[in-house]
């Protein structure tokens, strides 16, 4: 593993996390998913570590650390066998959003429950008719008195069941323009006309999908978060750390599907040999372990260019390391199955349930033509087809 660019605190945070992880592995995963329960014990117990507010302010309760710190304990509990999907939505988006943009009693509010893990938000974009086109968004928001109502639907938002809120993205009119703008607005899970609906995922894990309805829900003023006229910046704001720590969720599965491949190939013995002797074996397991560093390395940067304030730069690095660790999981993880032959597909090795789940980094946040498509207007300059 490449340690050259990382602190010793780093090094040292990553020895704690994965101990932790490997406490709890792979089978508390597939158990508490069997008895269809969240992985609170877990959840807590990172919390009470300090690990799930890394990178929020020492001064609300957390550790003080950025996106970096946070992708580090994603990382390391899903090389573990363990990752908590909730990691990218609670701390990361909606916990850096709060500390960059919220009010200082939204901050006192949230902060220090989202940093020892006993509030957590979900966040709600995505849309039925604005999968990718964040401009399409319909949810709205309208004034009545000093309140606003908030009308719209979400769909595949993580976790709504085990949240407290939801930071939602809905869109205002301006006044000057009559345009819709995008804003984002704390909604409390047991709003009045807030309704959830589970989603029937083939895909088996422990955070659940939800589509909302949200029904003329009534907010305080304080429920919006940040200016009003600077929505888009914000949403970006938490956008980049999303992308750091999807490519982080998928780099620390690819890390515990190649793992399990080694590890086999190292005892499994057929003719005499063990089968990792055989290049046929061997080299497809070091392409996947080659591509899993590359793309480490591309998330680091644009976890580090984001904690210095970069979001220009952060967005692009975040882009290609989302793509770069979507496709190294997908292929370390097919490459376990195959390396484990007909045991790749059973319950006992916990690796068949990993071809879909590493399909989820290919497709969400965003999809990989979708960032093909930022890298080609943004990096290259090409122009738009859309």
């Amino acid at each position: 593993m490449t340690t050259l660019i990382e602190s010793e605190e780093h090094k040292a945070l990553r020895s704690a996390v994965s101990a932790l992880g490997n406490r709890y592995g792979r089978d508390y995963l597939t158990r508490t998913l069997a008895e269809g329960k969240p992985l609170t014990e877990l959840w807590s117990e990172a919390g009470k570590l300090g690990y799930l507010g890394v990178n929020l302010p020492e001064v609300y309760g957390g550790g003080g650390g950025g996106i970096t710190e946070l992708s580090i304990v994603l990382e390391e509990l899903g090389a573990a066998g363990s990752p908590l999907l909730m990691l990218v939505v609670s701390p990361a988006i909606c916990g850096t959003v709060i500390a960059r943009f919220g009010t200082e009693a939204q901050k006192r509010d949230w902060l220090p429950g989202l940093a020892d893990g006993t509030r957590m938000m979900a966040f709600g974009i995505t849309e039925p008719d604005a999968g990718s086109n964040s401009h399409r968004i319909t949810t709205t928001a309208r004034r009545d008195g000093a309140d606003w109502l908030l009308t719209g639907r979400k769909v595949f938002i993580s976790g709504v069941d085990m949240a407290d809120a939801v930071l939602i993205v809905g869109r205002t009119e301006d006044a000057r323009t009559g345009r819709l703008k995008p804003c984002l607005f704390i909604v409390p899970t047991d709003a009045p006309g807030f309704q959830k609906r589970p989603i029937d995922m083939e895909l088996k894990a422990a955070e659940k999908q939800f589509e909302l309805v949200l029904d003329d829900v009534r907010l305080p003023a304080d429920a919006l978060v940040g200016d009003e006229d600077a929505g888009l910046l914000q949403l970006f704001a938490g956008l980049n750390p999303e992308r750091v720590m999807t490519a982080a969720f998928a780099i620390g599965m690819g890390r515990y599907a190649l793992g399990r491949a080694i590890e086999y190939a190292r005892d499994r013995t057929v003719w005499k040999t063990p089968i990792g002797a055989h290049q046929a074996i061997a080299h497809p397991l070091a392409q996947a372990h080659i591509d899993l560093e590359l793309a480490r390395l591309m998330m680091q940067k644009a976890a580090r260019l984001y904690d210095a304030g970069d979001d220009i730069g952060a967005g692009e690095a975040a882009n290609m390391a989302k793509y770069a660790a979507g496709e190294a999981c997908v292929k370390a993880v097919d490459q376990a199955v195959h390396t484990l032959g007909g045991n790749g597909l059973t319950r006992e090795y916990g690796l068949a349930s990993l071809i879909t789940a590493a399909r989820v980094a290919r497709i969400a946040p965003v999809s990989r033509e979708m960032i093909l498509n930022y890298v080609s207007h943004q990096s290259l300059g090409l122009p738009k087809s859309y």
